[in-house]
């Protein structure tokens, strides 16, 4: 698969350096194995698609520092952050995301691994900018941005922005998680049809 654009991962972090300083401020907890319960996302299940044309690699995705981790993130006001207390992902959320992407597209019998020794004809570039429990409307609220990209001369095909939010029965973690298991799933679906749609 391609590596990331070290310099599109800079620029992101540090666009999003104050929100990782609020963060801090409000004691947030290190990444890491903190032996909280962990919670998976799902892939979704999408039919009717016809072949892509050429193959494509998925990128794992960029985004704030906040979420680079298998923490859940909660937004309980617009500039108050915090991570869940009783549960965490499976695995970075980046890596997750990417993994449960590529599943989708594989259930969609879309995506095609390329000949040996050869590269991917198209990247899908990714960036999360939104993956939170909103405690206020209690909804899991998700937003990723996609932009199909020509691999061999990194012209930029089309590129969308899908969000999707889904009500949460709490906030507890089972109840988050689900939540955001449900936008997830609405946002690939999209995704998957939008990359179908240009390749």
């Amino acid at each position: 698969m391609f590596a990331p654009n070290r310099q599109g991962l800079y620029r992101i972090r540090r666009r999003c350096a104050p929100v990782l300083a609020l963060c801090l401020a409000l004691g947030l907890e290190a990444c890491g194995d903190t032996g909280m319960p962990n919670f998976d996302l799902s892939a979704a299940y999408v039919s009717g698609r016809r072949p892509l044309r050429a193959e494509v690699a998925v990128r794992e995705p960029l985004g704030p520092l906040v979420l680079d981790t298998r923490r859940i993130l909660v937004r309980s006001g617009p500039e108050t952050l915090a991570y869940l207390a009783d549960a965490q992902w499976s695995e970075r959320l980046p890596a997750l995301v990417r993994e449960r992407l590529v599943e989708t597209f594989r259930n969609a019998d879309l995506l095609r691994s390329p000949p040996a020794n050869e590269p991917a004809a198209y990247a899908l570039e990714l960036e999360i900018r939104h993956f939170e429990l909103d405690a206020q409307n209690r909804q899991g609220v998700v937003e990723i941005a996609a932009k199909v990209v020509n691999a061999r001369d990194g012209r930029i095909i089309a590129e969308r922005s899908f969000k999707s939010a889904a009500p949460a029965q709490g906030t507890s973690g089972p109840q988050a998680t689900a939540a955001l298991d449900k936008a997830l799933s609405t946002v690939m679906t999209e995704i998957v049809a939008f990359t179908a749609a240009k390749i």
